[in-house]
């Protein structure tokens, strides 16, 4: 993306148009990975329910996802639940699984518009079938490709 077309994103005026004046677009990375951890403490930090966290990091996909697109950086992956995970209260995953539900369903014709694709990588099969069913939908809408 060349820098105009950043900087017409950018409201006039934001701090952010200066730090994309820095921006060398010649050496950014093809792949940008993140780990997606914190939000429980975040929400702690604000004296919120841990749920309040797990929202937020919705906005924060939402964020990364819409910031790497237009950086134009070809692959972002988001680590956002690993076996860990499986140890937290099942109400805690519950809820989780409800916001990755809720995004997915919210969230996928943006992708799909902006030629973005979706997919799965990790172990899926272990997820509840209602999960697995809406990985799915999103992976075949997007191009049909198959899981990795």
């Amino acid at each position: 993306m060349p820098l105009e077309a950043l900087l017409a994103w950018i409201p006039p005026g934001h701090a952010d148009a200066t730090l994309a004046r820095e921006i060398q677009f010649d050496r950014l990375p093809a792949h940008v990975a993140i780990i997606m951890d914190g939000n429980g403490r975040w929400a702690a930090q604000r004296h919120l329910p841990r749920v309040e966290g797990h929202r937020a990091g919705i906005d924060a996909v939402r964020d990364s996802v819409e910031t790497a697109a237009r950086l134009g950086i070809g692959v972002l992956t988001l680590y956002a639940f690993s076996i860990e995970n499986w140890k937290r209260p099942a109400s805690e995953i519950g809820t989780l699984m409800r916001l990755l539900k809720r995004y997915l369903r919210s969230e996928l014709n943006t992708l799909l518009r902006n030629d973005i694709r979706f997919r799965v990588i990790g172990r899926m099969e272990e997820l509840a079938p209602d999960i697995q069913d809406e990985l799915h939908v999103a992976i075949e809408r997007r191009c049909g490709a198959p899981r990795d």
